[in-house]
């Protein structure tokens, strides 16, 4: 059938050319002279990931700059209390990683931007995401949210990936069937897979992930950046 819309993901996918965003915070901890461990860092990441699942940390107002401070805090507060760090790290690291991987982010939006202006004039789109609760403040911040004609948001529909339900939401809010409808990510196990499970085309944006099993993966739908969904739309 004629591709008729597409679904994009957020984290991973538009914000860091497919690679996955511990692989950015590392670099800025890299960057920043931190003196931890990766795997250490790993763990951090981790705890910090559970505790912002656990607790309302992020508020709906707070672009990606603010989740970032919060999210890199927590991790550093982790590493502190656990004698990986001194205390006083915590408020020397912060803002610089924070920093860091907020002009990471913006710089991939800007590597991606004109693919979005291409593809948003020729299809309706929408964005679903497992995120905080904020990414339409996050997307409103980068001068995102005018290509999409609406969000699906893990936290505020109470559905996560890999469920393939939050797809559905997003093919039902284009109105179209599934097999009209692309779906692009940078996960092939919370994207790609239960994408396809419903029928929808899928393309995947692959990148460094968090396991070496994911890197060794492959898949017919893989693109090697996300200027090539146009090849693939059009």
């Amino acid at each position: 059938m004629e591709l008729k819309g597409i679904i994009f993901d957020y984290g991973g996918t538009i914000d860091s050319r497919g690679v996955h965003w511990s692989e950015i915070i590392w670099d800025g901890y890299k960057n920043c002279n931190a003196g931890v461990e990766k795997s250490v860092f790993r763990d951090a990441y981790v705890f910090a990931e559970r505790e912002l699942a656990r607790v309302r940390h992020i508020l709906p107002n707070d672009n990606f700059h603010d989740l970032l401070l919060k999210k890199i805090e927590i991790e550093l507060k982790w590493l502190a209390d656990n004698k990986f760090i001194g205390a006083d790290s915590i408020e020397k690291y912060t803002a610089p990683i924070a920093d860091y991987c907020y002009r990471a982010a913006r710089n991939s939006i800007e590597e991606a931007r004109p693919t979005l202006e291409v593809l948003s004039e020729r299809y309706p789109m929408m964005l679903v995401s497992n995120f905080y609760g904020n990414v339409d403040s996050v997307l409103r911040d980068f001068d995102l949210r005018r290509y999409f004609k609406g969000v699906i948001e893990s936290a505020v529909v109470g559905v996560r990936k890999p469920d393939p339900t939050i797809f559905r939401l997003g093919v039902v809010a284009l109105g179209l069937e599934p097999s009209e409808v692309l779906v692009v990510g940078d996960s092939l196990k919370k994207d790609i897979l239960p994408a396809r499970s419903i029928g929808c085309r899928t393309a995947w944006l692959k990148g460094k992930g968090w396991t070496a099993e994911e890197d060794a993966a492959t898949d017919p739908s893989m693109i090697e950046n996300l200027s090539k969904v146009i090849e693939v739309a059009l």
